[in-house]
């Protein structure tokens, strides 16, 4: 379907529905008289409780599985700063995924936020409501610095889909390419083009993972090229792109300048989280690269190279992040699956550690199920991948002591499937029983 006949459906079906997301208890309500447990005067009881002991919140309320997807509308998908209102279909498309795909309930909120710091402000006054946070959509450099500051100051997990979100898939995706090639990530040579939310979060998770960061490069926009410590502008990154300054002063141990041909030059792998192509990376540069190159293409909607361009170029494995290719790099695998494991052990924190251990757990579901050039990631409906990610952060916040709750993995893997498992059967019933009706509203 054509991009502007995509847009128009949208538009229809949005204006049919009136929304993608409903409120609906999860309680037995059978007669009025219940609420006399779940309102008043029973409600008193477990107010008290929480009152002498407010973790309780997690053991007697929806908190333990409920999510605030937040953001400004500074940066919505590529669309730029659009406002509040105009993100809010995006966070409730976040929501809908969250529990279709992991079992989560999530609540999108835009909000109205001139600065950073009052951003900060009104995500700390939310948390006594929410289990974790999901940021979203938030410009940059801003949203380094809002992430950082609630993972310091709030008790609940917190992450930035555009970054973390991002890495984790990317990271996943690029262990199972170089699994493919035979190669060793950890020593390779990897160029990164485009140094925004994404790409600099994928230089963090490398470094997490042990990846020598001395023979990554990092391109930047045209008038900036190729990051460095001895760059020209150096001092200026200080001051109007941080990120810049510190990748110039952890990357290219050989100083190698210029753009992307010469960055490409010898490289093992290129991830390109920049501008749509095509025609951003040309098939000749990636000739210039080592033998069987991985080629990382994720602009939307045009990949920065078309697929079948870098592989008549030499490239041995390819993804992008759209869906009509092999090898989609997409958040949706990372999210739910991600806070489902921290919901699920009450997790004080969203670790860099967390993030690994879901990355290299769905490296090992592919290669249980056949690791190839045009399979190194989980497709979204595999639910299974989902489920094995999700133990593996939640054992890992376990063992990390950022865990409320203490689960063995039997006992985890059951809970954990049958609440990925629960909104699938909830749609089939509302299906059947024409309470979701098809393209009719509901």
């Amino acid at each position: 379907m054509a991009k502007e006949k995509v847009f128009e459906e949208s538009i229809k079906l949005h204006r049919t529905y009136r929304g993608k997301i409903e409120v609906s208890p999860k309680v037995p309500v059978t007669n009025v008289s219940d609420f006399a447990i779940w309102y008043t005067p029973g409600v008193a009881g477990p107010v008290r409780v929480i009152k002498d002991d407010p973790e309780q919140a997690f053991e007697l309320t929806s908190r333990w599985n409920t999510v605030a997807v937040v953001s400004d509308g500074t940066r919505v998908l590529g669309l730029g700063n659009v406002g509040p209102e105009a993100a809010l279909p995006v966070m409730e498309g976040k929501a809908l995924l969250f529990k279709y795909l992991g079992g989560v309930d999530a609540v999108p909120l835009v909000v109205r936020a001139g600065s950073a710091e009052e951003l900060i402000g009104v995500v700390k006054a939310l948390e006594p409501s929410f289990g974790g946070i999901n940021l979203e959509d938030i410009e940059s450099p801003k949203c380094f610095y809002v992430l950082e500051r609630l993972r310091r100051e709030l008790s609940i997990p917190v992450w930035h889909d555009d970054q973390q979100g991002t890495a984790l898939v990317v990271l996943s995706a690029l262990i199972s390419a170089f699994k493919v090639v035979g190669k060793n990530l950890r020593k390779a040579k990897v160029v990164l083009v485009g140094l925004g939310a994404a790409n600099y979060s994928v230089l963090r998770y490398l470094d997490v993972y042990g990846a020598d960061l001395g023979n990554v490069i990092v391109v930047e926009r045209p008038g900036v090229g190729i990051l460095h410590r001895e760059h020209p502008r150096l001092s200026e990154f200080k001051v109007i792109a941080p990120h810049w300054y510190d990748a110039s002063l952890r990357t290219n141990r050989e100083c190698v300048s210029g753009g992307l041909p010469e960055a490409l030059k010898g490289a093992d792998a290129v991830i390109a989280a920049s501008k749509p192509g095509p025609g951003v990376i040309k098939k000749e540069w990636i000739k210039l690269m080592a033998d069987d190159p991985i080629v990382f293409a994720l602009a939307n909607p045009v990949p920065e190279i078309l697929p079948q361009e870098a592989r008549e170029a030499g490239a041995r494995v390819v993804a992008t992040g759209r869906s009509d290719y092999p090898n989609q790099v997409n958040n949706s695998l990372g999210f739910p699956a991600v806070f489902r494991g921290a919901l699920t052990v009450k997790s004080r924190k969203m670790s860099d550690g967390m993030c690994i251990a879901a990355a290299e757990a769905l490296v090992k579901y592919v290669e249980e199920r056949g690791l190839s050039e045009n399979y190194i990631i989980p497709r979204m409906n595999e639910e299974e991948a989902y489920v094995a990610e999700a133990v593996a952060v939640a054992e890992e916040a376990m063992r990390e002591g950022v865990a409320r709750a203490s689960i063995s993995k039997g006992e985890l893997e059951d809970i954990i499937r049958g609440l990925i498992g629960r909104p699938k059967k909830l749609m089939r019933a509302a299906l059947r029983e024409n309470l979701i009706k098809i393209g009719g509203g509901s």
